[in-house]
């Protein structure tokens, strides 16, 4: 019986990725601090005789008694909404979180494997982007503390993996969308679907030409899996290579959802990308890996449970009445 330890258990792909591998028969211990996370999300996962938690703040020292196989490494607030609100954990988590999970995966002999993004490309000047793209980051600017965050995280697994002999992946994650997102996280599907079956305006920033690529989280969490039995070291993105205008994003939620909102314009924030698009050459070659949900397959498995989340938040909301 393989045994892994998962950071961000609780959260939207950490909580995913922790079923998967469950599923595949592994022992996993999930670790969170329920900052972004939900313990919403590990009820179901805790049915398993195979899963046990630990809640700690990763950036400080955690011990763990028992073998490890694997430490996967996701906590870290990953929207924008929540890492501009929480910029000094943000990059606490990064540089002093990942510092600790290197630590025991080294003293554990396990497999580390980070969880990058794609926002180390920054607002990038390459299109579609490789892994041996650079980036273009402001380091000063609002988003830099969760993008730097994440590039002083790759620069600590690569110095571990040079100077210690640690076995380490690092995957370079792109726009991942499906159920257990939060409502109000700040992400752009799970935004426009809640403001869509409330009927309230789409908001799109700037004038909605900006582009994304977005992958539904079972092919993410596939994607993420083969490379955690792989040999793969170098940072490898992992996405949906299929890329929409926010504008078409928000047509295709209005259209799947039903709904009667109309679309809001607002300021575009500041360094918010102008395009996102990965090149999943590597993964294709060396994963035999590529997504496998369109957007439209992927968008109807995620409505229904926002959907559900709304009407309860609904009847919560609706006045007692008496006969």
């Amino acid at each position: 019986m393989q045994r892994v330890l998962i950071t961000g258990a609780a959260g939207f792909l950490g909580s995913h990725l922790a079923d998967r591998f469950l599923t595949e028969g592994y022992d996993v211990v999930g670790v969170d601090n329920f900052v972004t996370g939900s313990e919403q999300n590990i009820a179901v996962l805790q049915e398993h005789e195979g899963f046990s938690f630990l809640r700690h703040d990763i950036s400080t020292p955690l011990y763990v008694g028992d073998e490890l196989d694997g430490v996967l490494h996701f906590a870290s607030p990953a929207s924008p909404v929540d890492y501009l609100e929480l910029p000094i954990q943000t990059l606490k988590v990064g540089s002093l979180g990942t510092h600790n999970m290197l630590g025991l995966s080294l003293a554990k002999s396990a497999c580390f494997l980070l969880a990058s993004t794609a926002e180390v490309y920054g607002d990038p000047e390459v299109h579609p982007q490789t892994e041996d793209y650079w980036g273009n980051v402001n380091p000063v600017g609002v988003r830099g503390v969760y993008d730097e965050a994440k590039r002083f995280a790759e620069a600590m697994t690569m110095a571990y993996r040079r100077y210690h002999g640690v076995d380490t992946r690092i995957v370079r994650i792109f726009n991942t969308y499906g159920p257990s997102m939060r409502p109000a996280d700040g992400r752009v599907v799970s935004n426009f679907i809640v403001q869509a079956l409330r009927n309230d305006p789409l908001t799109i920033y700037g004038d909605g030409s900006q582009t994304r690529s977005f992958c539904y989280v079972e092919d993410e969490v596939d994607g993420i899996f083969r490379l955690f039995h792989s040999n793969r070291f170098e940072p490898t993105n992992i996405g949906n290579p299929d890329e929409f205008t926010i504008s078409e994003l928000a047509e295709v939620v209005i259209a799947d959802t039903g709904s009667r909102s109309e679309v809001e314009s607002l300021p575009l924030p500041a360094d918010d990308p102008q395009v996102r698009q990965p090149d999943i050459s590597v993964a294709r070659e060396i994963l035999d890996w590529e997504p496998v949900t369109t957007l439209r397959e992927g968008l109807k498995k995620t409505i229904p449970y926002f959907r559900n989340l709304v009407e309860t938040e609904n009847a919560r909301a609706r006045p007692l009445t008496s006969d």
